[in-house]
This record gives structure tokens, C-alpha cells and sequence, in this order.
């Protein structure tokens, strides 16, 4: 029975996310507009929205995907190649470094005080954490298609091409690190020597980084951009992302340089490639 009652907590939570996003980004119906408005009324009526970033339709995702893909194992090598970005690469690697030497001081405090974390980690629940993520585009492309908002529509298919763009690299790099997940190791069993299990599967198991942290803040960044003129968008994007990141930790999913490299991954993929004008 209690865990039918934080399924439904879980729900309802996912839903306010919806409902905020959807209030949020959507834009006011005004029946007094014409048909065909003058170009002037199109530019009042769209001065809201950011120009700087590529819209995108069914029929271009598969061949965008491809061009991203090609962007991401390619352009970017060749970039670092001669000379170019080496600053964000090394501040992240850095970063994801240094988390690794914590990992093994971290962990144990959050395997102590499972107990005391039970009701966060009941509301964040791997599946509904994913069904969460999931909402937010599917909410987004709803309200698209029920008020004729092509630039809806058009945010939510970036942010499933973010998400697409951004697994690929992820599940690379879970096929090579195999690395155990907080809760595999029993007490009292030190956190240590967690890389390199040939038993764990890149698509089933592998740990770092997090699958879940690089779907919430790619989707997130897609969103954040294309409507930042819209004051708490952001915040509430990038909030759920952080949440749904930090309770992998809490749940013993994952270990904190998994969740860093996971979510610096979406964004940097989705802001930086998925974006980037055609």
C-alpha cells in the first residue's frame, strides 16, 4: 500500500512539472489576431523568442541526428586538435577527476542515512525519475499541436534529438569504464576499485556515468535556451534536472563524478551541437 501511495505522489509531483512548464512556455491565444498577420505583427508577436539557436521538424531529425553524431566524434576531436576548446575540456575532466578521488569519502555517508532519505528517494524513483524527464517535451509538443505553436513543437523534437545525441557518447563511455554502482558494493565494503567490471553491461548496470543526469539536462538546456525570456523557465528546468540527478546519488545509483560527467555532457552536447544554427 505504501508503495502505491508514492507512485502516486510520484505522479502528481510529474504532473505539477508539466503544468508549470506548460503555463510557463506557453504562449497566450489572442483570437483578435488575423489569419495571415502583416510582418510587423509577426515581429510583436514573436519578439519573445530567441533567434540564435535551429528549429527542427520530423522529417530533418534522422539526417540532424546523423549531422550531430558527426559533430560529436569528428569536429570536436579535430577541434582539439588544433588547439581549440581545450579549457571547458580540461575544467570538466578536472572536475570529473577530482570527484572520483571523493567518491570512495561520499558514498558512505549516504549509505548511513538511507533510512533518513527513504522519502526522497521514494519521490524520485528510477522509472518515475524517467517518466519526469520524458514530460516535460511531451508536454511541451502537446501544447504545440493544441495551439498551433510550430516553435513548440519544434523545442520538443530538439530536446529528443538533444537526448538521442547525447546517450550515444554516454553508453560509449559506460562500455568502456563498466563501472559498479553504489549499491552493488555490500557493507562494509569500501568504495574503492570501481572501474573496469567485465560483468557489468554498458547498456544494463554500468554506472559512469549517469544515463539519467545527461537525459534531464540535455532536455533541459533545450528548453532553458529556447525560452530564457521567460524568467522561471529556466530555473524550473534546470531544478527538476539537478533533483532528478542528486536523488541518483541518494538512491545509491550512482556515484557523484557519474552524475557531474552525465549532466555536463547533456547540456554541453545540447547546447553546443544539437543548437547550433544549420
Amino acid at each position: 500500500m505504501m508503495r502505491y501511495i508514492g507512485t502516486f505522489r510520484n505522479l502528481v509531483l510529474a504532473s505539477f512539472a508539466i503544468g508549470f512548464v506548460y503555463q510557463a512556455t506557453a504562449q497566450p491565444s489572442d483570437p483578435s489576431l488575423p489569419d495571415n498577420p502583416d510582418p510587423a505583427s509577426s515581429v510583436s508577436v514573436r519578439s519573445d523568442r530567441p533567434t540564435d539557436t535551429r528549429d527542427a521538424t520530423w522529417r530533418s531529425f534522422v539526417p540532424d541526428f546523423f549531422h550531430d553524431q558527426k559533430g560529436i566524434w569528428i569536429a570536436y576531436p579535430g577541434h582539439l586538435a588544433r588547439g581549440h576548446y581545450w579549457i571547458p575540456t580540461l575544467a570538466v575532466a578536472g572536475v570529473t577527476a577530482g570527484l572520483i578521488v571523493a567518491d570512495p569519502h561520499i558514498m558512505p555517508y549516504f549509505r548511513s542515512h538511507q533510512g533518513n532519505l527513504d522519502d526522497t528517494n521514494d519521490v524520485f524513483d528510477p522509472n518515475i525519475s524517467t517518466a519526469m524527464i520524458i514530460a516535460v517535451p511531451a508536454s511541451i509538443m502537446a501544447s504545440g499541436y493544441i495551439r498551433h505553436d510550430e516553435y513548440a513543437v519544434s523545442t520538443a523534437l530538439l530536446s529528443g534529438e538533444a537526448y538521442a545525441d547525447s546517450i550515444i557518447p554516454n553508453l560509449a563511455i559506460k562500455a568502456i569504464t563498466r563501472r559498479e554502482r553504489p549499491a552493488d558494493i555490500p557493507y562494509p565494503q569500501p568504495f574503492t576499485n570501481t572501474f573496469f567490471n567485465p560483468n557489468k553491461s554498458a547498456l544494463k548496470g554500468s554506472s559512469f556515468p549517469s544515463g539519467h543526469a545527461t537525459g534531464a539536462f540535455s532536455v533541459a538546456a533545450v528548453v532553458a535556451t529556447r525560452y530564457r525570456n521567460h524568467k522561471w523557465v529556466p530555473w524550473a528546468v534546470y531544478g527538476l534536472a539537478t533533483a532528478v540527478s542528486v536523488s541518483r546519488v541518494t538512491t545509491l545509483a550512482h556515484f557523484p563524478s557519474d552524475v557531474f560527467l552525465g549532466g555536463a555532457t547533456g547540456y554541453i552536447i545540447a547546447r553546443y551541437q544539437t543548437l547550433q544554427p544549420r
